[in-house]
């Protein structure tokens, strides 16, 4: 990591901060992702502002592997988390996390580039004063890549060379100022800002710069299929379950993901289906007393360590469900009422296209 904030003070100084400027920050399980703004640092948490509904929050965020990613000043830095509650700023809602024993920016670069900036018109001087202009390649906190469609920007600047650039990102976001070339070649500069941007403009540059970041892993993310290929085996998604009502139900809603079947909630079924390499098994939990909980126990055990599972359950309590989740590492344990709602589908499509990338976690034994 090229830096690393890990004492409390430390912690809490840059939260505080992010607070001040309500700084942009996401949040991110393994399956799904919730844009929101800090709010303020009390205690042992700090607040952040509610963006998504009460099943979101409850089913979405209360991960075991919950991270917030947000950027500071240079700086992109990515934290682990916890969901504590909800609580009250100003009068309004928020939701309660736990403070980050560290925050980390693994970026090996010294600054993350952002590619996809559009066309940006820049215009920029030689130390002789002479104005010329190029368009945007690329650009980052701390510098910026330039192309010339004419000039050859080699025989004109050497690394070293001061100047100055004009970069108009946006109506409201304007990099202006003094910078220092670190490499010509042909009709490409590099340059670095020097001195480092002033915080007017490098706070706004940051957020611009994180978000555009984000949009790239949600794009990278997006490309995994989700028909019926989107487990490598295509072996689509498996409905443990003695409920042929439950399996229309999802039949029904479960439109454009990989095809769905039943099988009864024995160990030789599942073992059988198991071996198929599905896409995801679902465990349909119509009761959670001794006896089932045995039984699931069973045949999760039936389960190989890379396959994931997810546990639905049907007239029982929150609140067990996702203990018993969290006990035998599911990916996720939800409530269905009478009819599925949108959020469980996005679960599901966050949950294939991680087992599609093929970075599913191992699972312990359970």
């Amino acid at each position: 990591a090229q830096f690393v904030a890990s004492t409390v003070e430390e912690v809490r100084g840059i939260l505080d901060l992010a607070c001040a400027h309500r700084e942009l920050m996401i949040l991110v399980t393994p399956y799904l992702r919730f844009e929101t703004n800090f709010l303020q640092v009390e205690g042992e948490a700090f607040h952040v502002r509610v963006t998504m509904g009460a099943e979101e929050a409850m089913y979405g965020l209360r991960s075991g592997d919950l991270r917030c990613r947000f950027p500071f000043a240079t700086r992109f830095l990515e934290g682990r988390t916890r969901l504590l509650g909800f609580g009250m700023v100003e009068g309004r809602r928020s939701l309660r996390l736990e403070i980050p024993k560290v925050l980390q920016d693994d970026e090996l670069r010294g600054a993350y580039r952002a590619e996809r900036v559009g066309r940006v018109e820049v215009t920029f001087s030689t130390p002789r004063f002479e104005l010329h202009s190029g368009l945007l390649t690329n650009l980052s906190t701390t510098g910026a890549q330039i192309h010339a469609a004419q000039e050859d920007l080699e025989a004109i600047f050497r690394a070293g060379d001061p100047m100055t650039v004009t970069i108009p990102l946006t109506a409201e976001l304007k990099v202006n100022g003094p910078a220092l070339v670190r490499w010509a070649k042909g009709r490409s500069l590099g340059l670095e800002f020097r001195p480092i941007l002033p915080e007017h403009v490098l706070t706004p540059l940051s957020r611009w710069i994180f978000q555009r970041r984000e949009e790239e892993r949600d794009r990278a993310q997006g490309m995994a299929p989700l028909g019926p290929t989107a487990s490598r085996e295509g072996g689509g998604l498996v409905l443990v379950s003695g409920s042929g009502e439950l399996e229309g139900v999802l039949r029904e809603y479960l439109v454009g993901l990989p095809p769905l079947r039943r099988v009864l909630p024995t160990l030789a079924a599942v073992k059988e289906a198991a071996m198929g390499h599905p896409a995801l098994l679902i465990f349909h939990l119509p009761g959670l007393n001794l006896d089932a909980r045995k039984r699931l126990r069973a045949l999760v055990e039936m389960i190989p360590p890379h396959q994931p599972f997810i546990f639905v359950g049907t007239g029982v309590e929150v609140s067990a469900l996702m203990e018993l989740g969290t006990e035998l590492k599911a990916a996720a344990a939800y409530v269905l009422g009478p009819q599925p709602s949108p959020f469980f589908l996005r679960l599901l499509q966050g949950i294939l296209r991680r087992h599609a990338e093929g970075v599913q976690a191992p699972r312990e034994p359970a």
